[in-house]
Formats: structure tokens, C-alpha cells, sequence
């Protein structure tokens, strides 16, 4: 079915910051929005609201006010539910309580005619439980928009049990109408991306807990390194930690405890103190206000020890762009035939074997290599131009030997950050666990693998979808990588996705 026409008018139930960026982004696209708030007031405050960030625009340039006075004249506040009786469409916005959003599901459909598709805007709700008392359970669908509406694409349309196919394509077509990217998704706990993303909090969580290193540094390395827009403990402080603690906890009993989304004791503690982000003025960082410093990674000081030719054992494969960036910075690179059983590739710095982590410890790696003196390092989504890098070191390297690896890197202009030996470092497990998570996602039938990396993408800004990210490192590799977590922490929270291990198998690749 196509998209609503612009003749179609649209319903919006609830005027908070969700409702009311719904409303917005329906009346920018031509539709005439009905805004209804049970809060006497309410609906016009929003719309009042909308005018204000409207004429922001304006002032700024990227607005013309006969747009504005355009868009306002399509949006109407009222104050009963009647009034969005010919509404073909009706966006609900309300609170996240399941009972209350059946009862006004049921009074809507007591209203409006057959034809008129009713959307949720939950996040964490079943549309399948929310549906399930209606005589017509199959016009009820998720639109999930993300917070806030008028500037986040991505909306997940989310199809419940009962859900027709025909309304589900009528909401993913009228968001792209509305200039939006939309994916669908199966009504299932944290639908995609609440879902896919619980890794990105939950190893960094870990990392934080077991003492790999600080807040700062971690959330340095995951920008600098990892190429996300933000680190994970500046992202919860900016969410909330009692909502992202909420998200978590949800996902976590949904999924009848499965322990690939336990939620971490370091955020409960936040949560009993009250250290709720920056709406509290206190979470993992301060913000005591205007011009107070923020805090600093712990990267290591200047070094420059004399550094002897960088040997390449192996193809260089996943390192090239690393080994240009040495040649361009007058490091001498040498070029030699694996040596490794398996053919992995090692770099050396005079006796010291540097490495690419693989989910073991340093400790672990040189044991089974037979090494005394190795430096495990982290994932880069480009190592041509990443300006940190994290590294781990087995117990038997020398002071000297770290002198060495601190030295090289920072020579390709990089800032260096020495983790306690901890398997997997940063970015390669963090994306390694946001790979196997939307894999499960994809195996489950929750959505397709381009709509998982699109939502990932357009949902939460991340630099690459994990399953595209996934392929580009090797399936193998990134299997690897999860086998040696599990079995370096035994817990089955790294059990690997049976659809990546499959692949990985096989060879495959999820685009092929």
C-alpha cells in the first residue's frame, strides 16, 4: 500500500517531547495534526513549543517564516479524543504503561472508522500485548520514533502478532514520505535497536567494573578509535541513567534473564545515589556548569625511544593502512612470510611481538605462542586515520618493551592508552558483542540484515552497521574472537550467535 496522503489527516496523542516532535514532523510534511493531551493545556503548550524551535530555525537561517506560519496552520490542538475521529492515522505518545495505553487503544477504536491505523510510539512495550484485547488487533502497529522526532531518521515500525502486512507497509512507506529512514522490526524485547545496542553500555560497563581503565579513557577510545560520535558513559549520562538502567532491566527480564543483557551493579549504584546523568548534575562525570573542566583520558606521556624497523609477518591485510601511516611517518617496514601455524600476522619491534587482540589476554596469547614479551592492540575502524589506540601487555614485558610500543604508535600520531590485560581491549570487543547481537537479531526474524545496520546507523549514529562491520573483519575472525571471551570469562554471555558461527563456518559473509 502506499503512504497516507498529505490530504490524510493525522492524530497525535500525547504533547510531551515525543508527541509533540511527531506532530511536528507529520505537519512539516503536509498533513493537517490533531494534538490531544488529557493534561488540560497541554496540546496547545506543545504546539506553542513546536512554534518556538520553529522560529529558532528561522533565525538561524535554515527555515523561511512562510514555512513556519505554514506548518502552524496545520496544527490544531484539542481536548477530547472525539476530535480525532477522521484521523487515518493515530500516533500515540503516552506514558510506558501498558494498561493505560489498551484503554486508550479501546476508546480509539470505539471512535474512528475500520480504515484508521493506530501506532504506538513505545520503545519497550509489546504491540502484540497492546493489541491484543481489540477487535481489530491487525491495524495496530509500532512507529517508534527516536527522541528528538524532528531530528532523529530512523523510525522503527514494529509489526505485533496480529498485525496486517498491508498496515505495516503503509507506515514504513508514510515515514519515508515524512523523510524518514524507516526499518521493520518484529514486536520482540527492544524491537532493533534498544536491542542490538544493550553491548555498547554492557562491555564498557565491564571494562569500568573489572578496573581495564577509567570512564574518560574508555570513552575516549570508542571516539578516537572506534569512530562512534560518542562514548558510551557520556551517551548514558546524556540519556539518563535511570532511563538507560530501565531500557536494560527491561530488555534483561523480557529475555528471562539471559545474561548477555545483565544489567551492571557499577549503574544500579548510580541509581541508588541519585547520580542520574546530566539532569541530575552528577553521573560517571560532573557537570558542575558552565566552564568546568572536563575529564581527561589517562593516555600515556611523550615518548621517544629510538625505534628499530617495524617487521610484518603475514599478510598485512587488516594492518595496510596502519603500515602506510609508519612509512609516511619514516618508520622503516619490513616485509617477511608468516611464521604463525595459522598464518596470522605479527608485528615486531626488535624482540618484541606486537599483535591485533583476538579476545585472549596478553598473558593468555604469549603462553600458547610461546612469547615472553607481547603487546596485544586494539581495533580501529580505519587505522589510517585513528587518533588513539589502546594497548595490554603480557606480565613478562619489560618496561623497555612498552617504551617501544608506546613510542610507535604514538609516531603515526596516535594517543596511546595502556588497558590492565584484559581480553579483547575495547572497540574489538565491543563491536565483536554488537555483531553477534543484531546476528541473533537477524536469526530470530526481528528484522532483516540491512535493516539491522540501517537502524543502528540512523537510530544510535553508529559508524558502521555491525553486521557490514562484521564481513568487513572476517566472520572468522569475529568468531574467534567471541569463543576466546567466553572462554576467558566462561560465562555465556559471549556465546556466539549460531547464524554468525554458521557463517563464519562456511565462509560466508551476511552481505553477500
Amino acid at each position: 500500500m502506499p503512504a497516507l496522503p498529505t490530504s490524510a489527516a493525522i492524530g497525535v496523542i500525547g504533547a510531551g517531547a515525543m508527541g509533540a516532535g511527531i506532530a511536528q514532523v507529520a505537519a512539516q510534511a503536509g498533513h493537517a495534526v490533531r494534538l490531544y493531551d488529557n493534561q488540560p493545556g497541554a496540546a496547545k503548550a506543545g504546539i506553542d513549543n513546536i512554534r518556538r524551535q520553529l522560529d529558532k530555525r528561522v533565525a538561524k537561517g535554515k527555515m523561511r517564516q512562510g514555512d513556519v506560519d505554514d506548518v502552524m496552520a496545520r496544527l490544531q490542538p484539542t481536548d477530547t479524543l472525539e476530535a480525532l475521529g477522521d484521523s487515518r492515522l493515530i500516533v500515540e505518545a503516552i506514558v510506558e504503561n501498558l494498561e493505560v495505553k489498551r484503554q486508550v487503544l479501546a476508546q480509539l477504536e470505539a471512535i474512528c472508522s475500520p480504515d484508521t491505523l493506530l501506532a504506538s510510539n513505545t520503545s519497550s512495550l509489546s504491540i502484540t500485548s497492546i493489541a491484543a484485547n481489540l477487535e481489530h488487533p491487525e491495524r495496530v502497529a509500532g512507529m517508534h520514533f527516536f527522541n528528538p522526532a524532528p531530528v532523529m531518521k530512523l523510525v522503527e515500525v514494529v509489526s505485533g502478532l496480529a498485525t496486517a502486512a498491508e498496515a505495516t507497509e503503509t507506515l514504513y512507506d508514510t515515514a519515508v514520505a515524512w523523510g524518514k529512514v524507516a526499518v521493520h522490526a518484529r514486536s520482540t524485547p527492544g524491537f532493533i535497536v534498544n536491542r542490538v545496542a544493550r553491548p555498547f553500555y554492557a562491555e564498557a560497563l565491564r571494562l569500568l567494573q573489572e578496573g581495564a581503565s577509567d570512564a574518560a579513557t574508555l570513552d575516549a577510545l570508542m571516539r578516537q578509535a572506534g569512530g562512534f560520535r560518542m562514548g558510551p558513559f557520556e551517551l548514558m549520562d546524556l540519556i539518563g541513567h535511570d532511563v538507560n538502567y530501565a531500557v536494560t532491566r527491561s530488555v534483561f527480564d523480557a529475555y528471562y534473564g539471559d545474561t548477555r543483557f545483565e544489567p551492571s551493579l557499577v549503574q544500579h549504584a548510580l541509581m541508588e545515589a541519585n547520580h542520574l546523568g546530566r539532569k541530575t548534575g552528577q553521573g560517571f562525570f560532573d557537570y558542575p556548569g558552565e566552564g568546568a573542566d572536563t575529564p581527561q583520558p589517562s593516555f600515556a606521556a611523550a615518548d621517544s625511544a629510538p625505534l628499530p624497523p617495524l617487521v610484518v609477518q603475514g599478510d598485512a591485510g587488516l594492518f595496510a593502512p596502519l603500515l602506510a601511516r609508519a612509512q609516511d611517518a619514516g618508520i622503516a617496514v619490513v616485509y617477511r612470510a608468516s611464521l604463525q601455524p595459522d598464518g596470522a600476522t605479527r608485528l615486531y619491534l626488535g624482540d618484541l611481538a606486537l599483535a591485533l587482540s583476538d579476545g585472549r589476554c596478553a598473558a593468555e596469547r604469549a603462553l600458547d605462542e610461546g612469547l615472553d614479551a607481547l603487546v596485544l592492540f586494539d581495533l580501529c575502524l580505519d587505522y589510517r586515520s585513528a587518533s588513539a589506540i589502546a594497548l595490554a601487555a603480557s606480565h613478562a614485558t619489560s618496561g623497555e618493551a612498552r617504551q617501544l610500543a608506546t613510542t610507535l604508535f604514538q609516531r603515526l600520531g596516535m594517543d596511546v592508552a595502556w588497558l590492565t590485560d584484559t581480553p579483547g581491549l575495547v572497540v574489538l570487543r565491543t563491536v565483536s558483542m554488537l555483531a553477534n547481537e543484531a546476528a541473533d537479531a537477524v536469526l530470530q526474524g526481528v528484522c532483516s540484515v540491512k535493516d539491522g545496520d540501517l537502524a543502528m546507523q540512523a537510530g544510535v549514529n553508529y559508524p558502521q552497521g555491525p553486521l557490514r562491520w562484521a564481513d568487513s573483519l572476517g566472520l572468522p575472525f569475529i568468531h574467534r574472537t567471541l569463543t576466546h571471551l567466553q572462554q576467558s570469562y566462561g560465562e555465556e554471555r559471549y556465546r556466539c550467535s549460531f547464524l554468525l558461527r554458521r557463517k563464519a563456518l562456511s565462509e560466508a559473509r551476511f552481505y553477500e
